[in-house]
């Protein structure tokens, strides 16, 4: 199903680039049995050879818990996934083992904060929030919010200057 989906992820970004639509990246999420074999960066390159698309199309999200399981194997098959030009996320960053050197040792472009922390953001103190956009800009990361469902939250979201906002208040 791993492939089935990189696969897919590129040949309908290759349909969208036909039809000249402005393309953006696009998040592929994996079960950590993709990581268990040393052939992902293959997968993707395949993909991205046979659909005619450029690397910086695809993203690859990862959680902290898979950052766990064999932190080497996951160093070697990001380092060589970057190399390629597709972007690293780590997905509902703060809801598993915070292990922040990895966020120095990995190649990682993007810190998707998880909707907990967005969810109360305007009822409970926002320091943790405020923290991690903090940490994530001092690393050079873009900030991603997920899970904003009202215009407070987009506001106070952005006075804390994260770079991305997803959720049900845009659709």
């Amino acid at each position: 199903l791993g492939n089935w989906i990189i696969n897919e992820v590129a040949r309908q970004q290759a349909a969208w680039c036909a039809e000249g639509l402005l393309v953006v990246p696009v998040a592929v999420n994996l079960s950590t049995m993709q990581f268990k074999n040393d052939d992902l960066p293959l997968r993707f390159s395949e993909a991205l050879r046979q659909h005619n698309i450029g690397a910086a199309l695809m993203e690859l999200e990862i959680t902290e818990s898979l950052l766990m399981e064999n932190p080497e194997r996951i160093r070697l098959q990001l380092a060589e996934l970057d190399a390629m030009g597709i972007g690293i996320a780590i997905d509902d960053f703060g809801t598993g083992y915070s292990s922040l050197s990895y966020l120095r040792t990995l190649p990682v472009n993007v810190l998707k904060i998880d909707r907990s922390f967005v969810r109360d953001i305007e009822t409970t103190d926002d320091r943790i929030t405020q923290a991690i956009i903090a940490m994530a800009k001092s690393l050079n990361l873009e900030v991603v919010a997920e899970g904003a469902e009202t215009s407070g939250q987009i506001e106070h979201l952005r006075k804390l200057g994260c770079d991305v906002i997803l959720g049900y208040a845009y659709s």
